[in-house]
């Protein structure tokens, strides 16, 4: 028989493993026996064993509405064949550790996903470097602190938008409170089935590894006994990076504020014994053990031995083998070390954060880590992974701790050392935008940690955004992903592009004719000006106004709208969350205020570190924000201390049930910026969308618009405003979708600001299908611009970037033709169905006459044919 013969032998005995399938595999067996003069007699054979075979185990079809990875996988459930463990499984950074992106871990096998914390950012980070969201199985949560879980709300979204119906999550108890609270977002979350699955149930199995939760209960450090410690304190919500008390630390900060949240916080008795949870410190560690993996028959070398290789003789032979069974061959016997490679019994890795030095007792002490660093042969671990501030990793105790692995463990350290850029297409596209307009578009940077790096006793690996450790094929690191920002390139690629230098030379020639007195304030920066949700080049909404040197003012607040601002300022960051004094959000979708706890508890921290005196923050948004605020400060970490609220609702022209409280707050807000009016008005968005307008008493007026459709209470808040900043979210040609998603086309943004007579109107909001540019209407003119993400503008810019738009052009110009090319297909689309509509609509009145004529030209033509057929 030949090999291939013996192969589908195999696989038919294999299908089933009983009686009907040995005897298809008999069958097709005699069948490849027959000489080729049978060769009819051996095909009907085979057909009738494959025959047999296919109808008594037909797959069932995939439904449309279940992806293609769920698909399978739970085939192979039902199967029964998952657990013979992956061939390939590895572990990839996503996020490592920088203050600016937090910690996330990637793991992966042919079978299954996983992620391990996801902060604000993972998604975005995860979009960029194609790291598949839609096949994440599993989201395992080691803390409930902002800095762990700020990412969840859009990364669920997003897997619901994938068709994911159900995600199960790994997680301490407060994880149910949280997903309970994130269900008050308005739109899908509230259909999603988010399980849960905690520390006391059993432990997660399925085809790849086996995963056990270690929870480990922190002692409260001197400073966080009230409340616990902001996330942003350390890497993952730790304290200071030094653990000092100094005047500058986290822990100070925490302890001066004690007060003032006791005075902001709800002292009801009901609401402390809601508040009881969240005091509770929990950290839940995993111990993860990939499935073993049997070794593979050598064929060659059975052969050689003069083994049945190739007859289904020598199925039974290597079953045994794999399985660890000497067998007799002809009076020989043979051990499975001559014939299979050695057996790989399933690494172990751990996964571990520890926030502080409180922590490191329950660590040291926790009898399940004891267990696996005895160096016994099946508890070996190959890595661990320290979500841990340098602090720790100083402490005497912790370095004992990892000495007692041995020399075969490989550690992984994620903290805010890490000087890891995470989305390198935001600096390339930064860097080539800098060429055309240096001041208008900056270069971007990074925040470092002034902190010195911990010398430990045992080597570590530092974390890099995509860094790998591989566990199977063989155990090592990979480094070839790993991703870097090369400056020196990034201008060559723009350089070359035809005609870019060109135009790039012609900008800046008009402008030296253009006047140089550019005041400095006011200032917009455009940190995010994508819409939905993040993506490599444009972040989701939010507007930084910097009024002043000292004053700052955040229109939105998306996720990673803090990242945006350390890339932009890198070390000054703590000052300008200091300046910020109040915070605008439009409205309840998830992109426009899952950014606002990293903000509170960021600058919560950069007051501490700082010195300076903290105040809370006012925050102007629709009263439904309220519910969700509440939730999270009962049941997670205390927030409502950080906030001042002003309702949009009361800001509308003319409303008079405004309460004495929130009066003091409007005005408070009025003075510390020096504005002589701040007013909203609804617009025709979702329920309780809102945009605002600010009048300085210097007389220039700034009006945002947040997301909306053409609307002409939009038209009257905003006469004769100085800049209207508008959502453009689709391009012209998609009026109708626009309708549909109740948002504006870009000429629709531009008549809305010739309307109310502004003076510029910059454009944002665009859509990720216009990832780099936007295509350009005929509305425009030398009064309006395009935002991008870190472009910077003030009032004196406004004739300049106009001028700017045929450099951006040249840059952009494959993308432009690709956009063109897309608008003429669905033009073409369009004009067909309208004319399908035509005639329907047209062919209605004489319906019955064509259908007479078809009828009789139909008959006509069937008459030759019959004659024919009777003469033939």
């Amino acid at each position: 028989m030949a090999r291939g013969d013996a192969e589908a032998a195999a696989r038919l005995l294999a299908a089933g493993g009983g009686g009907e399938a040995r005897g298809r595999a008999r069958m097709w067996a005699r069948a490849r026996a027959l000489p080729p003069v049978f060769g009819l007699a051996r095909r009907l054979v085979a057909g009738r064993a494959m025959a047999e075979g296919s109808s008594a185990a037909r797959p069932a079809r995939r439904p449309k509405d279940v992806p293609r990875h769920v698909w399978a996988r739970e085939r192979r459930r039902s199967a029964g064949t998952g657990l013979a463990g992956p061939n390939t499984v590895y572990v990839q950074v996503v996020a490592a550790g920088s203050r600016d992106a937090g910690a996330a871990v990637y793991v992966f096998s042919e079978f299954n996903r996983y992620l391990f914390n996801c902060g604000e950012g993972t998604q975005r980070a995860m979009q960029e470097h194609k790291l598949k969201i839609s096949h994440l199985d599993s989201i395992f949560l080691s803390r409930v602190a902002w800095a762990n879980v700020g990412g969840l709300p859009g990364m669920i979204l997003t897997l619901k938008a994938m068709g994911l119906q159900r995600c199960v999550f790994l997680g301490p108890p407060k994880l149910q409170n949280y997903l309970k609270a994130i269900r008050l977002f308005p739109g899908p979350l509230k259909r999603m089935d988010l399980a849960v699955q905690l520390h006391t149930e059993p432990e997660y199995k399925d085809e790849t590894m086996t995963v056990y939760q270690i929870p480990l209960t922190g002692k409260p450090l001197a400073a966080e006994s009230t409340f616990p410690q902001s996330p942003g304190a350390s890497t993952q919500g730790g304290n200071s990076p030094k653990g000092d008390t100094g005047p500058g630390s986290p822990r100070a900060a925490q302890q001066s504020l004690e007060e003032g949240k006791e005075k902001e916080s709800p002292k009801k008795t009901d609401d402390k014994q809601k508040c009881a949870s969240r005091h509770s410190d929990l950290v839940m560690a995993f111990l993860c053990k990939i499935h073993p993996k049997k070794g593979k028959f050598l064929a060659a070398k059975a052969q050689e031995m003069g083994l049945p290789v190739g007859t289904p003789a020598i199925l039974p032979i290597i079953t045994a083998l794999k399985n660890g069974e000497s067998i007799t061959f002809e009076g020989r016997e043979l051990f499975p070390e001559e014939l299979c490679t050695p057996a790989d019994p399933g690494p172990v890795f751990i996964v571990l954060e520890c926030p502080h030095e409180g922590f490191v007792d329950a660590i040291c002490e926790n009898e399940t880590f004891q267990r696996y660093q005895e160096g016994l042969p099946g508890n070996q671990v190959a890595l661990v992974i320290h979500m841990t501030p340098e602090s720790v990793l100083r402490d005497s105790r912790y370095q004992q701790w990892l000495e007692r692995f041995g020399p075969g463990t490989q550690h992984l350290v994620l903290n805010e050392n890490s000087s890891a850029v995470h989305n390198p297409r935001s600096y390339k596209i930064q860097t080539q935008l800098n060429l055309i307009h240096p001041e208008i578009f900056p270069l971007l940077t990074t925040y470092q940690s002034k902190e010195e790096e911990a010398v430990c006793s045992v080597p570590i690996v530092r974390g890099e955004c995509l860094l790998k450790y591989h566990f199977r094929p063989q155990q090592e690191w990979q480094r070839d992903a790993v991703t870097v920002c090369d400056h020196d390139a990034f201008v060559s690629e723009a350089l070359d592009l035809p005609d870019f230098q060109t135009r790039v030379k012609e900008c800046k020639e008009s402008l030296s004719a253009l006047p140089g007195n550019v005041g400095a304030y006011p200032e917009i920066v455009f940190l995010g000006t994508g819409s939905a949700i993040p993506m490599k080049i444009r972040n989701v909404s939010s507007t930084l106004v910097n009024t002043s040197s000292t004053r700052s003012l955040l229109l939105d607040c998306g996720e990673g709208t803090f990242g945006q601002l350390c890339r932009h300022y890198g070390e000054q960051v703590d000052q300008v969350l200091c300046n910020i004094v109040a915070v605008f959000v439009s409205h309840m979708h998830t992109d426009h205020h899952s950014g606002l706890l990293n903000i509170l508890m960021e600058r919560r921290r950069a007051f501490a570190a700082l010195g300076q005196a903290f105040s809370p923050l006012f925050l102007v948004a629709p009263e439904q924000i309220m519910p969700w605020l509440h939730e999270y400060h009962n049941h997670c970490e205390e927030i409502l201390g950080d906030i001042r609220m002003i309702t949009s609702q009361s800001l509308v022209k003319g409303c008079e049930n405004i309460k004495p409280k929130a009066k003091w707050f409007v005005s408070s807000l009025l003075e510390n910026y020096g504005l002589a009016e701040f007013q909203t008005c609804e617009v025709q968005h979702c329920k309780n969308a809102f945009a605002c307008s600010m009048i300085h008493k210097s007389g220039w007026k700034v009006v945002y618009s947040g997301d909306t459709m053409p609307c002409m209470a939009l038209v009257q808040m905003g006469k004769n405003a100085t800049l209207l900043i508008h959502e453009a979210t689709l391009e012209d040609g998609m009026e109708r979708e626009a309708i549909e998603k109740t948002h504006s086309t870009t000429s629709q943004a531009i008549q809305t600001g010739m309307k109310m007579n502004a003076e510029f109107i910059m454009l944002n909001h665009f859509s990720q299908r216009y990832a780099k540019i936007p295509l350009f209407s005929e509305d425009f003119s030398e009064k309006v611009g395009i935002a991008f993400d870190h472009m910077r503008v003030r009032f004196g810019d406004f004739l300049t970037i106009p001028k700017l738009i045929p450099p951006l052009k040249a840059l952009f110009a494959d993308d432009i033709v690709e956009m063109e090319e897309r608008k003429e297909k669905r033009e073409m689309r369009l004009l067909k169905e309208t004319a399908i509509v035509l005639d329907k609509l047209t062919g209605g009145e004489n319906k019955e006459a064509p259908c007479q004529k078809r009828k009789q030209a139909k008959n006509h033509q069937e008459l030759p044919n019959k004659k024919l057929k009777t003469v033939n």
